[in-house]
């Protein structure tokens, strides 16, 4: 599909870190773009960039519909992420909310591409030594936002099939880039505190997936006409493990690269003793191990790419140092270090 001018691409979760790197390079290739936000005053790269801005969010289904207006490519990036609390709080967001976006995106009678951004985290908590998308999903989950992608996904699975959303599926693994101001600047103050410590010995694989090397695919998966109703594991083109993962950041942070481990049969009775006390306590954040920690921590995340290679044409931009490099420099620019 070639987008013109008339083309009006929707970006939801545009001030989170895939979001606003798709509405960014969106604009760059010309393309008008909408961004459904719960503070337009506040979003002053949306507004730099010529996005135009519509107040709302997930949770209110009139917002979705006045963001949907005209819409022919919709790229829904929005999400509630984290691996804590109560798995209604991840529905609401992530399912319900989904459902109303493509009620109304569906009734526009305009919509030629929806790219839907599910995640790695649908395959089953075991190691992966290049699963792919054959492999059947969770329908469990180790917690709300799993569980909830898992359902996300089924709903416009369901619509590709009922109501032939023209639907792409994306599944990125652990995602990280500039803008990234959750994941990797705990990461980095954990370094800098000497608290850091492996889990097992460190040489499993990770699913790093760049921000920019996702936004191509997203592209692909507009451009692309052959691909509607697919789904596709996004990951970089280099895999790394742990001890790569972590002694890349050191290195362009300057810190020392932590040597400490935990065995992983510890590590693993010690998040069960947790959960069970934080959730007995109610407490609202998540303990220091949990089973979604132990996931993304230890165990072995390898996913084939293969058929987003065949069927997209995707191969991947940016190496995995070029792009950790580039991520903690703008970590050490917005003061995150």
């Amino acid at each position: 599909m070639v987008l013109t001018e008339t083309d009006l691409i929707l970006v939801t979760g545009a001030t989170g870190l895939v979001g606003s790197h798709v509405a960014e390079q969106a604009r760059k290739r010309g393309y008008k773009v909408r961004a459904i936000v719960r503070q337009p005053s506040q979003c002053f790269d949306l507004k730099s960039w010529g996005v135009e801005l519509v107040e709302g969010d997930m949770t209110n289904r009139e917002s979705l519909v006045n963001a949907a207006k005209g819409a022919t490519v919709i790229i829904h990036c929005a999400a509630k992420v984290g691996d804590w609390g109560p798995t209604d709080d991840y529905r609401t967001v992530n399912v319900e909310g989904l459902r109303h976006l493509l009620a109304a995106a569906e009734s526009s009678g305009l919509l030629k591409r929806f790219v839907h951004i599910s995640s790695l985290g649908v395959y089953p908590a075991c190691d992966h030594f290049g699963t792919d998308e054959f492999t059947p999903v969770s329908m469990t989950g180790i917690d709300g936002y799993t569980l909830t992608k898992v359902e996300a996904e089924n709903l416009v699975r369901d619509h590709i099939r009922d109501h032939r959303l023209p639907a792409v599926i994306l599944r990125p693994g652990f995602i990280y880039g500039p803008r990234d101001r959750t994941i990797l600047p705990k990461v980095l103050a954990r370094l800098k505190s000497g608290g850091f410590k492996f889990l097992g010995d460190g040489r499993q694989l990770l699913n790093n997936t760049y921000v920019g090397n996702l936004v191509a695919a997203i592209f692909l998966a507009i451009e692309k006409d052959d691909v509607v109703g697919e789904l596709f594991n996004v990951t970089d083109g280099r895999l790394v493990s742990r001890r790569e993962f972590i002694g890349t950041i050191c290195e362009s942070a300057g810190l020392s690269t932590p040597t400490k481990c935990v065995p992983l049969p510890v590590a693993k009775s010690l998040a069960k003793v947790m959960e069970a006390v934080y959730r007995l306590l109610g407490k609202q954040e998540a303990p220091l191990l949990s089973s979604a920690r132990i996931k993304f921590l230890a165990l072995n995340l390898d996913y084939s790419i293969d058929k987003a290679r065949r069927l997209l044409g995707y191969d991947p931009p940016t190496d995995f140092s070029d792009a950790m490099r580039t991520t903690v420099a703008w970590c050490r620019e917005a003061g995150l270090t």
